[in-house]
């Protein structure tokens, strides 16, 4: 069998400093969070999340999963603009999904926290971004995510 290769893409540290909680609705408990900044590095791009527009719209599902929705615009060191979006989901044990929402220190191998971006960009020098399929594994800090993103070779 084809056996799955990555490489790294880049880390990718995000700023959310407020959570808007919609409550309970048809579809479950609708967070939204607004992203106000951030950064991303790695060995073939780095740069700057922008603060506005840019946010996750999270729904936690009756069954314990919080999905994630999110939209960011990212501009590289040389001022290139890179639309990124992904869904992903968090989930673990209640205890510790109890102790991440209070904003403590967990282990992420004890959560599993995953996503799958998208890129879109019009810039000819990271125009490789719009035909990769990506993976990213997160843990939740007190002040954001940080995600580690890879390039599925």
């Amino acid at each position: 069998p084809l056996m799955i290769e990555t490489r790294p893409l880049f880390s990718m540290t995000l700023t959310v400093p407020s959570i808007v909680d919609l409550g309970a609705t048809p579809l479950g408990h609708r967070k939204i969070a607004q992203v106000t900044g951030g950064n991303f590095a790695g060995d073939r791009l780095r740069g700057t999340v922008h603060a506005g527009p840019g946010g996750d719209w999270l729904l936690l599902r009756n069954d314990g999963v919080l999905t994630l929705d999110v939209r960011l615009m990212l501009e590289t060191d040389d001022h290139q603009l890179i639309y990124m979006s992904y869904k992903g989901m968090r989930h673990g044990p209640k205890d510790v999904m109890d102790r991440l929402n209070r904003g403590e220190a967990v282990d992420p191998k004890s959560y599993y926290f995953r996503s799958v971006p998208v890129f879109e960009t019009s810039s000819e020098k990271y125009s490789w971004l719009n035909r990769m399929v990506a993976i990213g594994t997160g843990r939740r800090e007190a002040t954001g995510p940080i995600y580690d993103v890879h390039e599925v070779l």
